[in-house]
């Protein structure tokens, strides 16, 4: 308790040292319209307009909106007379307020408003004109579906979170506000549940958000680098999404949503591993249906990771694991192959990631042609070139189309590159370097946590109850608890019981 006083105290000391810090509105008009000038670099779209009965106008060309300007506040203050009390008595602007510091001044007006300065008086009013050029609501790119609500999120951080309201018309939403990146001073808004986020876990990422000392932040993949547990690790914490009902569905559940200005996904917290590979249709869909293909992703994971690898320790070292049927083709078709297993393994799984990215960096159109017609003519011509044999080229394919079943981005991109350094294990010790591989990737998951939640969770510490909706997901009747990895206040969702006599 002594303690908690003391840094109390310490933080009231200093805030009290900021504030006298901060440079008062200098009360002079000419005085004023100097300070602005210096502290803006006299930029060519700084406007200043002197009104007749002595207001002082002074605002960024290029970010307000001109009907506002002229309608809302020129056209209001004409016949008013030059006192703040005035000022903020006739602009007819919603978003209106006081300052008394030049810091504050030059902050509103970078955010697109007007700063109305009154001869003799030491305060500013400002107001919010600035212009709404906002891109209109489309459906999801990256996480699209069938069934379900068809918007995404877009670059406006207003927009979004009216978004998540309007799905959750709940007044126990809370948004939390952040001013992020020294030279971008990026807006940043934290989003949870009050009474079912877990108060330990909003203080631990409010902690974070405050903490961090970066020039810019420009969209949320940056910042979910530098917030989430361990930075150098290759597995992502945290998700991020870009479907609106998604992100309700994770305050819902007691988990915490990050939204950055200008960024068209939003950030989610704590989440584990197996929710990468869980999508929101399978909510909408069957629960048999919803087993399979999460059944089926995770069968998709391990075949592009440890497919090739197999096969290059199988070719390597332990030709014995092989159908007697298969060695004669296997032979036939690496007759001609002048590299070992590994290298012509490495070769090909190098030449597909040649033509994935070249695809993605090419306009739409160009890319798909490219990737599809590079693709068959690459892979043919290996194969008549010798420098490769059929049943890899199959091997490579199938591993390739199955990393393309994750619904995470990011988790894709893991997968991808997991491939290259077993691959390598495998064709220097075989099933042995295989298995040390599988161990260290073990070993290096049950080391990771998600805003300090186990990340293996529900699995590793065991907790049987939210297996419900794991890989297997049952009726939702069944799943009428919270997971426990976000550790909510309140863990029931509903009475199953009365929901069954219904």
């Amino acid at each position: 308790m002594f303690f908690k006083k003391k840094k109390g105290e310490v933080d009231k000391r200093m805030n009290q040292k900021n504030l006298d810090d901060k440079e008062l509105i200098p009360v002079n008009k000419d005085d004023f319209i100097q300070k602005m000038k210096e502290r803006l670099h006299d930029s060519a779209d700084l406007n200043i307009k002197e009104l007749p009965n002595g207001f002082t106008l002074i605002y960024f060309d290029t970010l307000t909106d001109k009907r506002m300007m002229n309608e809302d506040v020129l056209a209001r203050l004409e016949d008013a007379q030059a006192s703040p009390d005035e000022a903020f008595k006739h602009i007819t602007v919603s978003s209106t307020s006081k300052h008394k510091y030049v810091d504050d001044v030059v902050d509103s007006m970078l955010h697109g408003a007007v700063a109305v300065h009154s001869p003799g008086h030491p305060v500013i009013i400002s107001a919010m004109v600035g212009t709404q050029e906002n891109r209109s609501l489309t459906r999801p790119e990256n996480e699209s579906q069938v069934l379900g609500p068809q918007i995404a999120f877009n670059e406006s951080m207003a927009t979004n979170i009216s978004l998540i309201r309007r799905y959750l018309t709940n007044p126990n939403v809370c948004n939390e506000s952040f001013t992020v990146g020294k030279q971008t001073r990026s807006g940043v808004s934290l989003l949870y549940m009050k009474g079912l986020a877990d108060e330990e876990m909003v203080d631990r990422m409010r902690e974070r958000i405050k903490n961090i000392q970066i020039d810019s932040i420009l969209d949320s993949s940056i910042l979910v680098q530098l917030i989430e547990d361990n930075s150098l690790a290759i597995f992502p914490q945290m998700l991020m999404t870009e479907r609106p009902d998604r992100a309700c569905a994770w305050l819902l559940n007691g988990k915490l949503v990050v939204l950055v200005d200008g960024s068209v996904q939003v950030i989610g917290a704590p989440h584990s591993f197996i929710e990468f590979f869980q999508s929101m249709e399978d909510q909408s869909v069957r629960w048999q249906i919803a087993t399979f293909l999460r059944g089926l992703r995770i069968f998709s994971m391990v075949v592009s990771i440890f497919f090739t690898p197999i096969y290059v320790a199988s070719l390597t070292f332990h030709y014995e694991i092989i159908p007697q049927t298969l060695l004669i083709p296997l032979g036939e078709s690496r007759s001609k192959v002048p590299f070992p297993p590994i290298i012509e393994a490495l070769l090909l799984e190098t030449m597909i990631e040649l033509l994935r990215e070249a695809g993605a960096r090419l306009p739409t159109k160009v890319g798909q042609t490219m990737g599809i017609v590079g693709g068959i003519v690459v892979g043919t011509a290996a194969v008549d070139a010798g420098f490769t044999s059929n049943i890899l080229i199959i091997i490579i394919a199938v591993s390739a189309l199955a990393s393309f079943t994750t619904p995470n981005y990011m988790m894709g991109n893991v997968i991808r590159i997991l491939r290259f350094p077993l691959i390598a294990l495998a064709g220097f010790w075989g099933f042995y370097g295989l298995m040390v591989g599988f161990c260290f990737l073990l070993i290096h998951l049950l080391r990771q946590s998600s805003l300090g939640s186990p990340f293996l969770a529900p699995f590793y510490p065991p907790r049987f109850a939210d297996w419900r909706d794991s890989i297997v997901r049952l009726p939702i009747g069944w799943t009428n608890t919270r997971p426990a990895q976000s550790r909510p206040e309140d863990k029931q969702k509903y009475d199953a019981r009365k929901s069954d006599k219904k």
